[in-house]
């Protein structure tokens, strides 16, 4: 980010110092836009993914193995979501550098004396969606949510396959036989990652959740799994089950699972 540049402007308003901090801050600025316009891409394509995935004649089961190269998509998406999250709340810059952006770029406007890069409307936009501690996640959330709206005749299948994934991840991860093909440290991530993101994403799209008694989702074992990795691992992850699911505090949620995420 750039707080030093910005905190100097600031103490020194003078033309040199407040040129410095804007042309550091432009192109971050241009950053946080693609990284919005990519979301807005996620909650288009995500609704279309999931549209091949679901329903038709194929039960959840056959969708994953005749279908590989989408699921993969999907698993890839929901990796760069957690990651993008997962970043976006150790990074205080990303909401500092936008409002001093805002700050300054609504004074130029007043003077007339520099074209904007992002229209007023852009930046309200992006400013609602950096404000949210899981931005992409919310996009997909709701992308999600939607989808199964449209689609009500296909809640249970949307939600069938969402746990079926993370069935298969699971099991990936359990099985010490398919746990020694794996290779590189960053598939093994991959792996958690999207296990929790399907987790999450089945308790924001199922009416009663992934921690209810007869959910389609082994929360219990997955979250045995995560805390029995090394922390820098797991904590992350454990922090996303416990701060952007939906249901997790209400009174079905099994006392144990409770416990065993208590922070």
């Amino acid at each position: 980010g750039a707080g030093k540049e910005i905190r100097e402007a600031i103490a020194d308003p003078s033309p040199e110092c407040q040129e410095k901090a804007w042309n550091i801050v432009i192109p971050l600025v241009e950053k946080l836009k693609r990284c919005y316009e990519h979301s807005l891409e996620l909650e288009r394509i995500v609704p279309k993914l999931l549209g091949q995935l679901v329903g038709g004649r194929l039960n959840p089961t056959q969708h994953l193995e005749t279908q590989q190269a989408l699921v993969k998509q999907l698993a890839e998406i929901l990796e760069f979501v957690l990651k993008f999250d997962e970043y976006k709340m150790k990074t205080p810059a990303i909401q500092n550098d936008f409002s001093y952006y805002r700050r300054i770029a609504s004074r130029q406007r007043l003077d007339q004396t520099n074209e904007m890069i992002i229209s007023t409307e852009l930046a309200n936009r992006m400013s609602l969606f950096y404000a949210h501690a899981t931005p992409m996640l919310k996009v997909l959330s709701e992308a999600t949510s939607k989808f199964v709206q449209d689609n009500s005749d296909n809640v249970d299948n949307t939600t069938e396959t969402l746990g079926t994934m993370a069935k298969v991840c699971l099991r990936m991860l359990e099985n010490p036989k398919l746990l020694a093909q794996i290779e590189r440290e960053e598939t093994h991530l991959l792996l958690l990652r999207v296990m929790v993101g399907l987790v999450i994403l089945y308790d924001h799209v199922h009416p009663v959740g992934a921690f209810a008694r007869g959910a389609h989702v082994d929360v219990k074992g997955c979250v045995r799994l995560l805390q029995a990795q090394p922390a820098v691992k797991a904590e992350p992850l454990l922090n996303a089950l416990r701060y952007t699911t939906k249901h997790l505090n209400e009174d079905n949620t099994p006392k144990n699972i409770r416990n065993l995420l208590a922070a």
